[in-house]
């Protein structure tokens, strides 16, 4: 039995989180015995881990953005007493606190989890930052680094990461939980009074500056002069002031009668099949948005923003605009909609087979394994 030591800040809703619950579920446990330490007891997304067979999740108790020492010697203690034979940690928090309790505590190998690309890091705590550089100085100390894109691998080389050691693995999608529900999709579009005959465009995506919603609202009020019959949605949790500055910009653009804030929901493959089209307008950080894949397993189409590795995602089936670019943005849902009208032409088909045929969640978890037995 393999021992592996997941190490994550919390379990809120984010593309780290659901990859981690992903490989969690889908490890084969009669090979694996599986430890999730959490930094925060936090996260809509932990109620899932509770009670799984071969699984134990680990509420650290760390006290705060400043609790580092002595958090990083409860950690090495807890890993010396669980004796894991892997820890795979995800992003530059749990990256860097986990190579050292890892080594204070003699951990046989350690994984560092890659996943964003072209970090804007003044939008963040100075920390953020700082957290990332010191990880580019230590990146020859992990034993392997999992990049979940090639476009990670690139922005990081940049920061004086050494490359040697990074293997991507793209992230996995569950194909058998997302896939196309024509019923569910109709409950959500009438819980948000969206007619038959509307257009639906949304962004899912949490409320925060990376997300762009300030190039998806422009480009609505330019889509709105070619189509009124058009709806668009924001789905994701809230970061202020963020948010208010993004409601206020919508009012500003005169948004109100066609525009919907949800918060983020745990029905996720109903939101999906409400949609006509989903977009991710990133404008930088994006690695493998895992938007796009469940989006795509729904056969939903999608129109991306040329940031991380969505082009190399949706490939030919979707759409890929510049990034920061409203009017490109606005035209790039113009074209797909006359795919979409285009009878002949079975885009939800082709979108769904795509996510199927390469980035479906066995192939992630086979590969994840693999890595894991060749370290040991």
């Amino acid at each position: 039995m393999i021992k592996i030591f997941f190490l994550i800040r919390s379990l809120n809703v984010g593309g780290a989180e659901q990859q981690l619950l992903e490989l969690v579920r889908g490890l084969d446990k009669s090979r694996f015995n599986i430890n999730v330490g959490l930094f925060y007891d936090e996260g809509m997304l932990r109620e899932e881990l509770h009670g799984m067979q071969g699984v134990r999740l680990l509420p650290l108790g760390k006290l705060g953005r400043w609790d580092l020492l002595a958090f990083g010697l409860r950690l090495a203690r807890l890993l010396r007493k669980l004796k894991p034979d892997v820890l795979y940690s995800f992003l530059p928090e749990a990256n860097l606190t986990g190579l050292i309790a890892g080594r204070l505590a003699r951990v046989p190998r350690i994984v560092w989890g890659l996943r964003a690309s072209n970090m804007d890091v003044k939008h963040y705590h100075w920390s953020f930052g700082a957290t990332l550089q010191i990880c580019s100085w230590l990146s020859s100390f992990p034993d392997a680094i999992i990049s979940n894109s090639a476009a990670a691998i690139k922005s990081h080389k940049k920061l004086g990461f050494k490359t040697i050691k990074i293997t991507v693995i793209p992230n996995g999608i569950d194909t058998k939980r997302f896939e196309h529900d024509e019923t569910a999709g109709y409950k959500v579009r009438r819980e948000w009074g969206v007619l038959d005959d509307e257009i639906l465009i949304g962004s899912v995506a949490r409320l925060d500056p990376m997300k762009d919603h300030s190039t998806f609202l422009r480009a609505a009020r330019i889509f709105l002069d070619y189509s009124d019959k058009v709806r668009f949605v924001c789905v994701g949790y809230a970061q202020e002031p963020y948010k208010s500055k993004m409601v206020d910009l919508g009012n500003r653009l005169g948004l109100n009668e066609h525009l919907i804030w949800n918060e983020a929901r745990k029905d996720m493959t109903a939101v999906y099949n409400a949609l006509d089209i989903v977009t991710s307008s990133s404008a930088y950080g994006e690695g493998f948005p895992n938007v796009i894949g469940e989006a795509m397993a729904c056969s939903v189409p999608c129109v991306v923003t040329d940031v991380g590795d969505s082009a190399r995602i949706v490939g030919s089936v979707g759409i890929t605009v510049p990034s920061e670019n409203p009017k490109a943005l606005a035209d790039g849902w113009r074209n797909m909609l006359k795919r979409l009208n285009d009878k002949s032409y079975s885009i939800k088909e082709m979108t769904r087979a795509r996510i199927v045929s390469h980035y479906n969640s066995e192939i992630f978890i086979q590969k994840t394994s693999r890595m894991f037995l060749s370290l040991l």
